[in-house]
């Protein structure tokens, strides 16, 4: 068998193949690399869309004219739902730097790590204090114990001097700890580009809250002032019936009125909505003190005609004059003593106090539960002009009603009405309007209303929003006596139980929708498919899924070598034939 020989000639022609192929790469990669510097693009492989922020983020981010920089609290050790949650929020904030460029850059940060037990609490409330809110997470070891740790969910963002707290947690206790955690994650574009919008705005938005009318007083919405604040500047003041008195607000709030608005105050909401002004009503239809049951066992609910039923019919809405009871509730304080002893007061369940579920809107959408007291149905109507209506709470599937007047006694604690009673399931007790209204004064004499007429009077409202809760008491935080004063407690907080409701997210989530022209409100209706591994199944086949995943790479990588081994042996021979 004779030998094969290569000719010198083949040998130089392979070598510049070899070079011109190795030429023909580094050109390629050379051009895309000048293209993709001209050319900024992203690809995003996953279903949902996790790492494509949206067009207004975009915009945001691009038009940055300051350094932002974000201090994120959420490292070191932590339940694996939490490490799922920070490469979450360290993802979006590479796509915001990605977009910012050098405006934006971040930071983690231990807030346990290298402090004393003394440093750490002392850090832990000024962080308190900022406005990031902590949570207590409990893990099991390997031994069986438990140990407890303090996490801060959140973030600082400072901008020009200026610094904003940006919570992340939803923690709502009606909701598995792992749907929680995937609410929180579907919220982090919506939290963090809302924070430095805020705080890059050139605008700073004025709201205010009405009087006149026996609106709240300030104290009892001090708390959602004091957040409201942190996006807005907050004023109060009458109406007085002078038109145009509200036109510098980008939203008015209308917290719990007790006296009948006039014609003129009227026709100023009226034509402050149409001048594209938003507002928020929070109204009660049945007059009742929750006080007096401190004091009596029964206490009379009786409906208030506060001289709205015509606008707000008008707009769309219209409140029933009734009062829901929910087995779905809060808790009221009982004295169950023995009189002429000492009171001792015990938590009972009130089903004049409904917890009410917030809907999917992106306005309501994953808030925890919303409690309300003494709280009346809302019926939707057609109304006058172009109004698009989306319902943002409702009751549970188990609720009743009873008309006012009527009598509320406490003794309904110890004998509650039969169940088969509930028959008036998921009633509407929120509803956004949105649209082009048509004036309530359209047709009628102006110069009666208002001396010497207005001649600036609109008939259609350009396109505007309005929000209608059928309860005053949503956006009331309680209050205590310290010392010679009274302070606030926070807003939605129960008192008897320690837990913290949807109220004050809702309120501020509200504010911001209305005032919101750009729709930042959208992002937060972003939807990831929570994928859970079944554990059962992981427990009964634990042992196999180990040894599946441990054998299978090393099986894969010695049958690929063993295939490229005999690919190699079958090449070389038939080089040699």
């Amino acid at each position: 068998m004779g030998k094969r020989i290569i000719h010198k000639s083949s040998r130089y022609n392979l070598i510049i193949k070899n070079i011109t192929a190795f030429l023909i790469v580094i050109l390629v990669l050379a051009v895309i690399g000048m293209l993709s510097s001209k050319w900024f693009f992203r690809i995003d492989l996953t279903a949902e869309k996790r790492y494509t922020i949206s067009t207004k983020t975009r915009t945001i981010l691009k038009d940055l004219d300051k350094d932002v920089y974000v201090q994120v609290f959420l490292d070191g050790e932590m339940p694996v739902g939490f490490k799922r949650m920070r490469n979450a929020i360290k993802d979006m904030l590479d796509e915001f730097e990605a977009y910012a460029g050098k405006h934006l850059t971040y930071e983690f940060i231990n807030p346990s790590e290298g402090r004393s037990a003394k440093e750490r609490d002392k850090y832990y409330k000024e962080l308190y204090k900022k406005g990031l809110r902590p949570t207590d997470v409990q893990q099991r070891d390997k031994e069986g114990g438990i140990s407890s740790k303090i996490i801060f969910p959140g973030a600082m963002i400072n901008y020009n001097g200026m610094e904003m707290a940006v919570n992340f947690l939803n923690n709502n206790p009606s909701l598995p700890a792992a749907v929680n955690l995937n609410h929180s994650i579907e919220g982090i574009e919506y939290n963090l580009i809302r924070g430095i919008k805020t705080l890059s705005a050139d605008t700073i938005y004025h709201i205010a809250f009405t009087e006149g009318h026996g609106e709240l007083p300030e104290i009892e919405v001090e708390d959602a002032e004091k957040e409201l604040s942190r996006y807005f500047t907050i004023d109060r003041g009458v109406i007085g019936g002078k038109p145009g008195i509200l036109d510098k607000f980008a939203a008015i709030i209308i917290a719990k009125p007790e006296k009948p608005f006039s014609e003129a105050d009227k026709f100023v909401l009226d034509q402050y909505l149409m001048q594209g002004g938003r507002i928020l009503w929070l109204l009660d239809k049945v007059k009742i003190s929750a006080d007096s049951l401190m004091f009596s066992s029964s206490t009379f609910g009786i409906t208030m005609d506060l001289h709205l039923n015509d606008m707000l019919f008008k707009y769309g809405v219209r409140l029933e004059g009734s009062l829901i009871q929910d087995m779905r509730c809060g808790m009221i304080p009982v004295n169950t003593a023995v009189v002429g002893n000492t009171p001792h007061y015990i938590p009972a369940p009130w089903l004049y106090y409904p917890l009410m579920a917030p809907q999917k809107h992106p306005l309501s959408r994953n808030l925890n539960l919303v409690k309300g007291e003494f709280v009346s149905p809302l019926d939707t109507v057609r109304g006058n002009g172009e109004i698009s209506k989306h319902i943002l709470l409702r009751t549970s599937r188990y609720t009743r009603t009873r008309g006012a007047p009527l009598l509320v006694s406490l003794e309904e604690i110890r004998k509650p009405p039969p169940e088969k009673e509930f028959n008036r399931p998921d009633l509407i007790t929120g509803v956004l309007l949105e649209g082009t209204f048509e004036s309530v004064f359209r047709n009628r004499l102006l110069s009666a209303i208002i001396p010497g007429g207005y001649a600036d009077f609109k008939e259609t409202s350009v396109p505007t929003r309005m929000i209608v809760f059928s309860d005053g008491d949503i956006i009331r935080n309680g209050v205590r006596r310290a010392g010679n004063k009274w302070v606030s407690l926070p807003l939605g907080q129960d008192r008897l139980t320690q837990q913290t409701y949807g109220n004050k997210d809702l309120i501020v989530n509200a504010v911001n929708y209305l005032v919101d022209d750009q729709n930042l409100m959208e992002l937060r209706g972003r939807e990831f498919k929570l994928r859970l591994l079944d554990k059962e199944k992981i427990n009964d086949h634990r042992l196999y899924w180990e040894v599946f995943n441990t054998l299978l790479p090393i099986l894969l990588i010695i049958v690929a070598g063993i295939i490229v081994n005999l690919f190699r042996k079958q090449r070389f021979a038939a080089r040699k034939k």
